[in-house]
């Protein structure tokens, strides 16, 4: 099983996934997340881990142009999982469109850090494969990570 490269804390921290309220939402309670993935049995579990947490779940996309879509067409985009290479074509334009409105995002992939861009050093990379609960605390702290 794989795991998140970030930061910041992922296990233990603000309760993570064990923070339910009495009303059963979670951290992830109202927020709107963008899944960009084409793998389907991958796919399917985050929209399960996701949706059990409270997200609403944009799309999922399955292509780079799809995602840009979406990103286009959604204007309360809070958060988005991205895997880096989605049928052959790498993500970076939908990095980007997410970079430009400031929406926090992390990466899950089965790409080690040599091929992450540069400039997206710093983004969190959750390995694949990988319990998928460390994606939704990961995207959790860019969610409530400071603006700076």
């Amino acid at each position: 099983m794989g795991a998140c490269a970030t930061a910041l804390p992922l296990e233990g921290s603000s309760g993570a996934l064990n923070s339910m309220t009495s009303s059963g939402e979670t951290m992830m309670a109202g927020r709107r997340v963008l899944l960009a993935e084409d793998e389907f049995i991958v796919v399917c579990d985050m929209i399960g881990t996701f949706e059990a947490c409270g997200a609403e779940v944009v799309g999922p996309a399955s292509s780079v142009a799809e995602a840009l879509s979406l990103v286009e067409a959604t204007e309360d985009l809070d958060g988005a999982v991205l895997d880096i290479n989605l049928q052959g074509e790498m993500v970076y334009p939908v990095a980007d469109a997410l970079k430009l409105r400031g929406v926090p995002f992390v990466f899950a992939t089965g790409y080690d850090r040599s091929v992450i861009r540069e400039d997206y050093l710093d983004v969190p990379r959750c390995e694949k494969p990988v319990d998928m609960r460390l994606i939704v605390t990961a995207l959790f702290h860019e969610l409530d990570r400071p603006e700076e």
